[in-house]
């Protein structure tokens, strides 16, 4: 019998597992995937160190990737008509970049570290390319993205954070 040993895994992905497993604001992330999962998921991200005031996304952006944010804080705002206004500040274990990801629209918020932060990037041909290889965890990835776009939409204050 095979089982499941995560010291064999990419430890490096540790923080980001850790982090989801943590978030309580909305836990969508860990309820889909366990940690086995994110190792998976983990061959098919790229991290990356941001300083405070590092841009991740403009606002009308044509990019599509995904961020999921292990550590440090992100802040999201719209520019309207009346000027810029912040719509939140994000903590660890959660994603943004959700909704370009699905929609292939501009973004529709600028994400600025607030902090210094880490983050692992997912580009559209990434998750293509787990699609591929593990479908059942693209599939609960997927499930989980668009849990997180649903409860974003309900919750008004949060509602153009789906970026």
């Amino acid at each position: 019998m095979n089982t499941f040993n995560p010291l064999a895994q990419n430890s490096a992905v540790n923080g980001l597992i850790t982090a989801i497993a943590r978030n309580t604001e909305d836990g969508v992330l860990a309820k889909h995937l366990g940690a086995q999962s994110w190792y998976i998921v983990a061959d098919h991200l790229r991290p990356h160190q941001y300083e405070r005031g590092h841009l991740l996304i403009s606002q009308g952006a044509q990019d599509r990737n995904l961020y999921f944010l292990e550590s440090g804080n992100l802040k999201v705002d719209v520019k309207t008509a009346s000027g810029l206004m912040q719509l939140a500040i994000l903590g660890p274990g959660t994603v943004v970049g959700e909704g370009s990801f699905f929609s292939r629209l501009p973004r529709s918020a600028t994400v600025v570290a607030y902090s210094s932060c880490k983050v692992w990037a997912m580009s559209p041909e990434d998750f293509e390319a787990l699609g591929k290889k593990h479908p059942t965890v693209a599939l609960s990835l997927a499930m989980a993205l668009g849990a997180i776009v649903a409860l974003r939409m309900v919750d008004v204050s949060r509602r153009i954070t789906v970026t």
